[in-house]
């Protein structure tokens, strides 16, 4: 079982069919063997957020796949705690010469606290934090 950390960008591509990213998306997420998804609160929040101007039937997908999320065998969604939130806003002051979001630091703290290596997601940010961008 390979485990991954699945960021907002993944989760958007794999939603909305007209994403530039969502063949990307499916193709690598058909070649991982018995993946097991890492994400978070923060990410999902992120991914309702995206989707809420973008109309009714949008909203109604992205809100069902969250919750297909929330109830797969095969996902960890993390809670955002206070101790996470604030250990990704130290991160967050650590790097003022980066453009991370506050979702993005959390999620970079928790690959590092896991072990987790690989990132469904096309951000270039996580490459600058040595982790490998599967997208």
């Amino acid at each position: 079982m390979k485990t991954v950390f699945a960021d907002t960008q993944f989760w958007i591509a794999i939603v909305n069919p007209r994403d530039q990213w969502h063949e990307r998306a499916l193709e690598v997420e058909a070649n991982l063997i018995e993946p097991f998804y890492i994400t978070t609160e923060a990410v999902l929040t992120e991914v309702l957020t995206f989707f809420c101007e973008y109309g009714a039937e949008a909203r109604l997908k992205a809100a069902t796949t969250v919750e297909l999320i929330l109830s797969e065998a095969n996902t960890e969604v993390i809670t955002v705690s206070h101790e996470i939130f604030t250990d990704g806003l130290e991160l967050y002051k650590k790097r003022p010469d980066k453009s991370y979001s506050l979702t993005d630091c959390i999620s970079m703290n928790i690959c590092r606290t896991r072990g987790i290596a690989a990132i469904l997601t096309h951000d270039h940010h996580f490459t600058q934090e040595n982790l490998t961008v599967l997208m």
